[in-house]
């Protein structure tokens, strides 16, 4: 599929960018800390989720579910987003926008590789270049927001020093520290500020405090009936 991107320039411009992605890949259980490995995985266990069979652990998915759109449709109510920094390919550079691993808790508990086929994975409209952020990755700043009883509260917050290094995680799957043009990576997510939840709405921003900037997307959750 192809997508258009803003790509904001280290110097405050504006490239656009047209850029097709085929194949996509998340990153899963992609912390650096083995104990905020371990807490993700029980807070995953504590709704049923089966504990990984290795770490990292990379699920392919359709490069379909990828969107730029506002609203998304799901099935039920159980399922919840996630941020996660997103790298793709394209003529040779590597790009950096957001993404949000969004999720069907339900069918988590049966299998986490299906439960990430069922859902789309909106992503961001802006981009930042690879190279510009590649020295101070763990500075980057990753936040998301739900809404409850009507009121935007935080969900995760924290930076890319808890997880691998986006270049290690492109080592780990594609032995190299670059992609192949049209694929794109999601490279694991932070815990949440309580339980993992539902929201009609979520929101996610990655600040970069060196350069002084940021990404940011939402979007709202639109729920189709769970018919047998």
């Amino acid at each position: 599929m192809q997508f258009n991107f803003e790509v904001l320039e280290r110097d405050g411009s504006v490239t656009l960018l047209s850029a097709e992605i085929h194949s996509m890949i998340i990153a899963g259980w992609a912390g650096r800390n083995h104990e905020a490995i371990e807490h993700h995985i029980e807070e995953l266990a504590a709704i049923g989720v089966p504990r990984p069979s290795q770490v990292p652990l990379f699920y392919r998915v359709s490069s379909l579910l990828l969107t730029q759109e506002a609203d998304i449709e799901v099935i039920g109510e159980k399922s919840s987003g996630e941020i996660e920094v997103l790298l793709f390919a394209h003529n040779g550079q590597t790009y950096l926008t957001l993404t949000s691993d969004h999720t069907d808790r339900g069918l988590e508990t049966v299998s986490v590789a299906y439960s990430k086929q069922v859902c789309p994975k909106p992503m961001g409209r802006q981009a930042w270049r690879f190279d510009d952020v590649a020295t101070h990755c763990d500075d980057l700043q990753i936040q998301s927001f739900v809404i409850e009883h009507g009121q935007r509260v935080t969900y995760q917050d924290g930076n890319l020093a808890a997880l691998l290094p986006p270049t290690d995680l492109m080592q780990k799957y594609f032995s190299a520290t670059t992609m192949q043009d049209g694929f794109a990576m999601s490279c694991g997510t932070i815990g949440t500020q309580g339980s993992i939840r539902p929201s009609e709405a979520f929101y996610m921003t990655i600040t970069d405090p060196v350069l002084g900037r940021n990404l940011q997307h939402q979007y709202h959750v639109k729920s189709l009936p769970e018919v047998a």
